[in-house]
């Protein structure tokens, strides 16, 4: 069955504001699984990530040459919420999972796979370093499975993805999933 982006990125998102929200200042220096990151960082990545896929999803143009602050604004989180918002809207609008979009000139439901996965993986991330557990969705898992592994080759040569972690043969899909992307989700304590 293939799911509506939008309620994929709905369902992620979901999962995701909460984790934001009640991210304490204390936390924002701490150290992430994703190696670039801090929280702070992570959290401006992923924001700025997200308002870009936003146009993305308008067949607008995008620009991620930048490296906004967009935790100086005292109401971060509301405005996480809000932009998380509008990108689950900009995907549900007709058309946006069509065609292509934007420069990077790629089918619109591979770079809707592409936040859809940032959702996800950096909620992770950012549970990981804060404390916290997250469980994402099975179906986001599940739709996420076979785009993450058609992409991982590029996305390592860009510099997105690091080499994949060696797991059990029995681990969970999305232990799985996360090893495919270099990180080692038996190497960060759980809650």
């Amino acid at each position: 069955m293939t799911y509506r982006i939008a309620d994929l990125l709905a369902n992620a998102a979901a999962r995701a504001v909460p984790l934001v929200r009640d991210t304490a200042d204390d936390d924002l220096g701490a150290p992430t699984p994703c190696a670039d990151y801090d929280v702070r960082g992570l959290l401006n990545h992923l924001t700025h990530v997200i308002v870009n896929f936003r146009l993305l999803a308008a067949k607008q143009p995008s620009d991620f040459s930048g490296r906004p602050d967009y935790l100086a604004d005292p109401d971060w989180r509301a405005r996480f919420e809000k932009e998380t918002a509008q990108l689950v809207a900009a995907w549900a609008e007709p058309g946006a999972d069509e065609g292509t979009t934007g420069a990077m000139d790629m089918p619109a439901r591979t770079v809707a796979s592409m936040v859809l996965l940032d959702l996800t993986v950096h909620a992770w991330d950012l549970a990981r370093a804060t404390g916290r557990t997250f469980a994402p969705d099975p179906v986001v898992v599940t739709e996420l499975t076979g785009e993450v592994e058609r992409m991982a080759p590029m996305a390592r040569t860009m510099g997105v993805f690091g080499e994949p972690v060696e797991l059990p043969a029995d681990a969970p899909a999305f232990e799985r999933l996360l090893a495919v992307t270099g990180r080692d989700p038996r190497g960060w304590a759980t809650v």
